[in-house]
């Protein structure tokens, strides 16, 4: 396993702040809601995947740390990624997958 590297909501949040279309789903230093049209919300994970770095595998409670220092629904933020094709999962273990699949 590849070691990892830290999950920081920080730039995360500071590039959702810097793009109009995400900075209305921001209440302080968190994400307030979800978007309801795909298009925007893939815009979000877009930008949530960026945390991750190539390579390196984070172990379920590090991924859902990280998850809830952004949303309250840190499972719904992780299905999103999941299924949206961001990050991969096996035996609890994520990773990023190359770079976003196109909209």
């Amino acid at each position: 396993m590849t070691r990892m590297s830290e999950l920081d909501p920080g730039p995360v949040l500071a590039a959702m702040s810097k793009n109009a279309s995400l900075q209305v789903f921001l209440r302080g230093d968190r994400i307030a809601q979800l978007p309801a049209r795909q298009s925007r919300r893939r815009l979000l994970l877009g930008e949530i995947v960026q945390a991750f770095e190539p390579g390196v595998r984070y172990p379920d409670g590090a991924v859902n740390e990280f998850l809830k220092s952004l949303h309250d629904d840190n499972a719904a933020l992780r299905r999103y990624l999941v299924d949206e094709g961001f990050l991969e999962r096996a035996d609890g273990v994520y990773w990023r997958i190359g770079s976003p699949p196109p909209s």
